[in-house]
């Protein structure tokens, strides 16, 4: 009897552990962007960030990190390891010596980073990454990634 009772016990607490983990993410429903503040890009998606350096989509975009990607890739984008750190996306392409191979670097990084956003991310049929296409428009992802811009890190 007491051995039962200890094992019940012990399945409640980790059940418990179990589902308090699940409810530290959140909501994890997707978050609106309001992105009326910014140049209308239309509906067809430009290859390159047409808000690099801009200030509004920077603000914007940090906004929307915060409501829709820090659960996974960190306040701040910093990283604690679950998802791939954003802050090191255009690490390669600051190390760049020739200009012409940077700015291909990247409009090569803006096309794979809208991509990964805009379909999401899936492997042997697990879901890395969910998708947010028809989710967050492409003012939202470009204004989520000169944000990250702003938290380059370079290794």
């Amino acid at each position: 009897m007491h051995r039962s009772y200890s094992l019940a016990a012990l399945v409640f607490a980790v059940a418990t552990l179990a589902a308090s983990a699940v409810h530290a993410h959140g909501d994890v429903t997707p978050q609106a962007v309001d992105t009326k503040s910014l140049p209308p890009l239309g509906d067809k998606w430009v290859a390159e960030n047409p808000y690099r350096d801009n200030k509004e989509a920077q603000k914007i975009g940090a906004s929307a990190f915060g409501a829709n990607c820090a659960r996974c890739h960190g306040i701040e984008a910093v990283s604690g390891g679950i998802a791939p750190d954003l802050r090191l996306l255009d690490r390669d392409c600051m190390t760049q010596k020739v200009e012409a191979k940077k700015k291909m670097c990247f409009k090569d990084n803006d096309d794979y980073f809208a991509t990964s956003v805009r379909k999401g991310k899936v492997r042997n049929g697990a879901v890395y990454m969910p998708p947010f296409d028809g989710i967050l428009n492409q003012e939202a992802v470009w204004s989520i990634k000169a944000y990250l811009e702003t938290r380059r890190e370079v290794k």
